[in-house]
């Protein structure tokens, strides 16, 4: 099952792409790291996409998908994978297809901007050893300061309410065609985000095998 991840920043598909890896002993690919990787082991596409990468351009798709090509004829691979961050664009998607990747589905986690912007708004991070905190699901025992080292825990710039509404905008802006596209195509899925994660995983996995 060749699937492929959509959602808004704290919608949660990081965590149900790791659950959904786990229960059909898929790889997720994550197009950064599948980058980096390629660029180490010197391929020629990887090679093609330093040159792009140490002049700060953009990496050209079909350079980007000649990669992902690579990494999805390697073995684990071949009961299917999950792709993380590629396509962002109708134009990569519509590379991918003419490139002979066929995805058999979509998945797009949903959960209300109002609802993302509490969950993510609610992060704190320690100054010192880097622990993650939650207001509401995970909060410190004396507050501001953090249970494993006693330094000051913050909230980071990309966690403030003005900086994740930013991000859902621009999170919209760029995939609502894309979830146009794959709903043309039948393929796209719609799974509303629960409280429990574990409510969420049943949704994605039903989606995916219904």
């Amino acid at each position: 099952m060749n699937l492929i991840f959509l959602g808004a920043p704290g919608a949660g598909k990081g965590t149900q792409a790791e659950i959904v890896c786990d229960k059909l002993s898929i790889p997720a690919i994550s197009t950064g790291n599948m980058l980096r990787e390629a660029v180490k082991n010197g391929t020629p596409a990887g090679l093609a996409a330093k040159e792009k990468m140490d002049k700060g351009d953009l990496v050209p798709d079909d350079v980007v998908i000649g990669i992902l090509k690579d990494r999805i004829a390697q073995d684990d691979c071949k009961n299917g994978f999950i792709l993380d961050g590629f396509p962002r664009t109708v134009e990569q998607a519509e590379a991918l297809e003419k490139m002979g990747v066929k995805i058999d589905k979509v998945i797009e986690i949903h959960v209300p901007d109002e609802k993302i912007i509490a969950r993510l708004s609610g992060r704190r991070v320690c100054e010192g050893c880097g622990a993650s905190y939650h207001l509401d699901y995970k909060p410190t025992k004396s507050e501001g300061v953090c249970d494993a080292c006693g330094a000051k825990v913050i909230q980071r710039v990309d966690d403030k309410p003005e900086t994740v509404l930013s991000r859902l905008e621009t999170y919209r802006e760029k995939t609502a065609p894309l979830k146009g596209y794959y709903e043309g195509k039948g393929i796209l899925k719609t799974v509303e985000g629960q409280e429990e994660i574990a409510d969420t995983a049943r949704l994605t996995l039903a989606a995916i095998e219904g």
